[in-house]
C-alpha cells in the first residue's frame, strides 16, 4: 500500500487508516507487462513460417551440393566421353521441437474473481503464454546449438562447423557446400567499410544478396555512429524547419548497407552479426502445432479443485542454404 503523500493523510495517522478502511482503491484496469522484449528476427520468422506436418525427419529437404552431369567441350565431330551416373543429391533432415507452456487455473480463484475481478488472472496467464513462449523462442534462436529438445539456433544454423559439424543429418566437414561464411572481426568497429566487405563476402560464397542483417543493439548503435556522422539537412528555400510539420529527420530505425538493412535486436548477443537470406531460413511450425490450447482438463483426478490447460508450439528453425548466410563475430560494441 503507498505510504501517505500528496492528497493522502501521512501514513500512521488516524485519518490514513480510516481512510484506508472506508475508501476503494482507483485501479487502471490495465496489467502493464515489464519483463519482455520485441524481436525482428523473430517476427521476420513467423511472418515467413512454413508449414509442416508430421512423419520421422518431419522436415526433410532434398539439396543439390554436387554436379549431376559433367560439360565436354568438343570438335567438328561432336563426339562426347560417356557420361557416368553421379550423386548430386542429398537430404537436408529436421525433427521438430515441442515447446509447451502449462497454465493452471484454480476452482477458488475463479469463485473469488467472479464479478470482483480488476484484471482476472486467467487471462493475465494465458496472454502471458505467447509472451512466454516468444522469449523462450527468440532465446533459443541466438544460442542453441546443443540442446537437441530446443531450435537450434543461428549459430548452428549459420556455421562453418565451429559450432556444429554436422547439421540437419549433413557432416560439414564432409560437404564444404553446408558450410556458411564465418568472421572472426577483431576486435572492429562496425563501420559501412567493412560491413560492405562481409556482404560481399556473403554474396560470393553464396551468389545471392541476404535479405537482411541482425546484430545487438551495442553493436548496432556503434555502425549507427558511422552514418550519423554524415547526415546532412536540405531545406526548401524560403522555409525553414519549423515549416515542415514533421520536423527534421536524423538517424535511422534500420541502417542499409549495399542495400542491406541492418537490424538491432535485443536477444542477439553483442559483437555479432548475422546476414540472413529468407528465402533459405524459415521457421517450419506443425500445421496442428502453433500456439495451439488444449483446452482445460479437471485436476480432480489428482485431489484438487481447478484445471490445467497447456499451449503448444511444434515447430524447428531451417536453413536450406547455409553458404547464402554469414556470421560476423568480435565486433566492438558501446553499452547502452
Amino acid at each position: 500500500m503507498a505510504i501517505g503523500g500528496g492528497i493522502i493523510p501521512a501514513s500512521g495517522s488516524t485519518q490514513y487508516s480510516e481512510l484506508t478502511y472506508v475508501t476503494r482503491r482507483a485501479f487502471i484496469p490495465k496489467l502493464v507487462v515489464q519483463i519482455y522484449n520485441s524481436t525482428p528476427l523473430l517476427a521476420a520468422l513467423i511472418a515467413n513460417s512454413q508449414q509442416a506436418s508430421g512423419g520421422v525427419s518431419s522436415v526433410t529437404v532434398p539439396v543439390q551440393g554436387a554436379q549431376f552431369v559433367n560439360a565436354q567441350w568438343s570438335d567438328y565431330s561432336g563426339s562426347f566421353a560417356q557420361p557416368a551416373v553421379q550423386q548430386g543429391a542429398f537430404n537436408a533432415e529436421f525433427n521438430l521441437k515441442l515447446m509447451i507452456s502449462p497454465v493452471p487455473f484454480l476452482g477458488m480463484e475463479g469463485a473469488v474473481q467472479t464479478d470482483a475481478a480488476i484484471i482476472p488472472l486467467i487471462e493475465a496467464r494465458m496472454n502471458d503464454t505467447t509472451n512466454v513462449m516468444m522469449d523462450a523462442m527468440a532465446t533459443a534462436l541466438y544460442n542453441n546449438t546443443t540442446n537437441t529438445q530446443q531450435f537450434i539456433g543461428l549459430p548452428g544454423a549459420i556455421d562453418d562447423s565451429t559450432n556444429m559439424t554436422t547439421y540437419g543429418n549433413i557432416n560439414r566437414s564432409t560437404y564444404s557446400w553446408w558450410k556458411s561464411k564465418v568472421y572472426a572481426a577483431g576486435n572492429v568497429n562496425p563501420t559501412r567499410q567493412n560491413i560492405l566487405q562481409y556482404i560481399s563476402g556473403t554474396v560470393k560464397n553464396g551468389a545471392e544478396v541476404p535479405t537482411f542483417g541482425v546484430c545487438g543493439f551495442g553493436t548496432w548503435t556503434l555502425l549507427a555512429q558511422d552514418f550519423v556522422g554524415q547526415e546532412q539537412y536540405v531545406i526548401t528555400p524560403g522555409h525553414g524547419f519549423d515549416g515542415d510539420a514533421n520536423g527534421p529527420s536524423a538517424a535511422f530505425r534500420a541502417l542499409m548497407v549495399a542495400g542491406v538493412p541492418i537490424y538491432p535486436d535485443p536477444y542477439c548477443p553483442e559483437g555479432t552479426l548475422y546476414f540472413v537470406n529468407t528465402n533459405y531460413l524459415s521457421l517450419y511450425i506443425h500445421e496442428q502445432g502453433s500456439f495451439v490450447f488444449t483446452g482445460f482438463e479437471s485436476t480432480l483426478p489428482n485431489w484438487q479443485i481447478g484445471y490445467v490447460g497447456a499451449v503448444l508450439m511444434i515447430a524447428e528453425l531451417v536453413n536450406t542454404k547455409p553458404k547464402a548466410m554469414t556470421r560476423v563475430s568480435g565486433l566492438n560494441s558501446i553499452s547502452l
